[in-house]
This record gives structure tokens, sequence and C-alpha cells, in this order.
């Protein structure tokens, strides 16, 4: 699409209206519907669908063959894997029609979505959270949590570059005590982290 600051590829359908930031760039076979808005430097992959009514943050990444349906809003530099599922309908049927009882999922800023996971409506991912590969959301997931399985449970945390930091509650990379909890250094990036009443969070954020 010519004259735009942003790349939509010719066998794309983008509806209108719809707000597109700069440097966004939208691949084959996409169609993004009415009333969505997406941000800055985002990279949609093939053969997605975006809206109705949609929001997504800037610099997100939504790779191929995935649907963000009405319901579902994406803050900053979420990642969605390939394939990856999102609903907004708890119990659908074919001949019900259910529009009026579609539920909010939010995607909170950094967030990563793995291959063929799947986001039961309803539930927030928190901020640098990372869902594996096939899993099942049910529940809210904690900010830097790691969820694996069917249903998704937390196996661990993560630091905001994506290096896991805590396994099935084992400590990995550098850690001292500190008060009644752990000081954890993630060995990649340096940033730092609290431990602690089974609660991990940036030692910035501890008062």
């Amino acid at each position: 699409m010519k004259g735009k600051n942003y790349f939509v590829h010719e066998s794309s359908y983008i509806d209108s209206p719809v707000e597109i930031g700069e440097g966004t760039k939208i691949w084959h076979f996409s169609h993004v519907l009415p009333n969505t808005k997406i941000g800055k430097n985002c990279i949609v992959g093939q053969n997605c669908m975006i809206g109705p009514d949609v929001k997504i943050g800037d610099g997100c990444k939504i790779q191929n063959n995935v649907s963000v349906y009405k319901g579902v809003e994406l803050e900053d530099f979420v990642f969605c894997g390939p394939s990856c599922v999102f609903t907004n309908v708890l119990t659908p049927r074919a001949f019900v029609e259910r529009k009026h009882e579609f539920k909010k999922t939010l995607v909170k800023t950094g967030a990563t979505i793995g291959a063929n996971a799947t986001v039961v409506c309803g539930n927030t991912i928190g901020k640098y959270a990372m869902i594996g590969a096939g899993a099942v959301v049910t529940s809210d997931v904690e900010d830097y949590a790691l969820y694996v399985g069917v249903p998704a449970k937390r196996v661990g945390w993560v630091c905001k570059c994506g290096v896991v930091l805590i396994h099935k509650e084992e400590i990995k990379g550098n850690a001292k005590t500190s008060g009644n909890g752990l000081m954890i250094t993630c060995p990649n990036c340096g940033s730092v982290y609290i431990f602690e009443k089974n609660l991990f969070y940036p030692l910035e954020e501890k008062i």
C-alpha cells in the first residue's frame, strides 16, 4: 500500500475505519476489521485476522495464523507465537448468538504467548509473563510468571529479557538472601529481582 507510513501486502484487506501506526508491517493474506487500532512498529504475519474493535499496542509481533478477536487487547511489545489461539466466548454454540457475552482478555506489556497455546477468554496475562508452547491458559497469569501445560500451571519465573530464573522452586543464576526473600540476578542482562512469599518482582518495585 503506497503513500502510507506503514506497509500492507497487496493480498491483505484493511477495512475502514482502522488506525495503523507508523512502521507497522502487515503481511500476506491478513484481514484487519473495522474500529481496530494497531500501534507503531508492529509485525502482523501471514493469514492473521484482527478485530473488529481490537486494540494492539506498539511493538507487538503477531506470528502466522493468529486471530485476535473482539474482546482481546494486547498492550505494548506482546509476542503471539504461530497459531496461538484467543477465544471470546466461554460456552459457544453454532446455533446460539452470544456476542453479548464476550469476555475481555488482556495481555499486558512484554508478555509472550508460545506457538499453539490457547488463551481462554476472561483472563489476564501479566506483564513479561511467558506462556509455553501448546499451553491452555484457564486463569489469570502473574507478572513475570512461566506457565506451561494443559491446563497451564505456573512452573517458574522469568526475567524481562526472557531467561528463566526460577524453575520448579529451584533458584538459577546468582541468588542471595534479602530479608525474608531471595535476591536474584539475571545472568544474561543483570536485572535484579526479589522472590519472597511466592511473589516475584523487580528490585526497584520493592517498597
